[in-house]
């Protein structure tokens, strides 16, 4: 039997372990589950991803890719008279507002680098490419502050439920900016 070409096939494994993960958590992934969603046969699972972690930490990298795109691509952010305070603060607000369930799978991926060692380089990835981003605009040790102060104002929205306070943002990043 001839081997079908499906170039997309890993693309797709990952797509469908974001799924799996924002349906079921962490817990209720597995390469069979993944395989089921992704409609491809369990070996293609394990042939592209030997480990769980390993999808892990494909599905993270992807996962990761929402705000630092948001943050780099934001035009605004290139005027030298714009408030950096501001934009931040907006930029946070659409992501955390725009699709609540991506963002707290995003956070799922990232905060589970907790427990599994193989993907915290991929979680500081994300936290040295925004920080790498905002440095352009401030000075290297003030946006690595950006980054925490923004990770755990979403991080607390996110986990208590609350609504997004833009204003409080603004004025907690505008105060760490001096």
């Amino acid at each position: 039997m001839a081997r079908r070409y499906d170039p997309d096939r890993r693309r797709r494994i990952i797509d469908a372990a974001i799924r799996v993960v924002a349906e079921r958590g962490i817990a209720g992934l597995s390469h069979r589950t993944v395989a089921a969603e992704a409609d491809v046969p369990l070996g293609s699972t394990t042939y592209h991803f030997r480990t769980l972690d390993e999808l892990l930490v494909a599905a993270l990298r992807q996962a990761n890719e929402g705000f630092a795109t948001a943050v780099r691509d934001c035009v605004r952010l290139d005027d030298p008279d714009a408030d950096l305070a501001v934009e931040l603060a907006r930029l946070m607000g659409e992501w955390l507002t725009g699709d609540r369930a991506r963002a707290e799978l995003e956070y799922e991926l990232y905060l589970a680098a907790l427990r599994r060692p193989a993907l915290r380089p991929v979680a500081a990835e994300w936290t040295d490419s925004v920080a790498e981003l905002l440095a352009r605009h401030t000075d290297p040790v003030t946006a690595r502050g950006l980054v925490a102060v923004m990770d755990g104002i979403c991080l607390q929205s996110l986990l208590t439920g609350g609504a997004y306070d833009e204003g409080y943002a603004r004025d907690l990043l505008g105060r760490l900016l001096g």
